[in-house]
């Protein structure tokens, strides 16, 4: 299953809205918050080994340099597991709505970009360590998303708080 085409146009939409969030989460202008590099890829244009089949969406890192030479700075891809994300959309159908699930993904890896540029965490983290970045990203976006006004957008923050998991 990949996105439509106004399933990618709402896409589009909740990653503006998510970087206007998250900058003011972390009080960084526009101009900051698009300093932080990242493209966004749905499935139908993930690489193989972008593709995850346990997450909505899960980041990538590349360096940036000629010629292949690493400068140590990078950009993030942020790779949309488009079946997972309409699954679970569809499994939860009524109360679980795209944008609202989108929202929250879009805001949690932004969360992820933000923090791993700013250097509060690694990007190579081992599996314990990920575990807990997990849940400090977890709670950093529920924070972020708290003031939201979205429908059916309370109950995605609840199935990603401790009491339930969606995945």
């Amino acid at each position: 299953m990949y996105f439509s085409r106004p399933q990618k146009s709402v896409i589009n939409r909740v990653f503006s809205r998510a970087e206007n969030l998250v900058g003011g989460y972390y009080r960084l202008s526009p101009g900051q918050m698009k300093a932080h590099q990242y493209d966004v890829r749905t499935l139908a244009k993930l690489e193989k080994h972008e593709v995850s089949d346990n997450a909505f969406a899960h980041l990538c890192k590349y360096e940036i340099g000629p010629e292949g030479k690493s400068t140590g700075a990078g950009f993030y891809r942020i790779c949309l597991q488009d079946n997972r994300i309409l699954e679970a959309v569809e499994r939860g159908t009524p109360f679980i709505r795209f944008p609202s699930l989108m929202t929250y993904i879009a805001v949690h890896e932004l969360v992820h970009v933000v923090r791993f540029n700013n250097g509060e965490s690694d990007f190579d983290l081992s599996r314990s360590e990920r575990e807990i970045e997990e849940e400090k990203v977890h709670r950093i976006t529920r924070n972020v998303l708290q003031g939201v006004s979205n429908p059916g957008f309370g109950l995605v923050l609840d199935c990603f708080s401790s009491r339930y998991k969606i995945n």
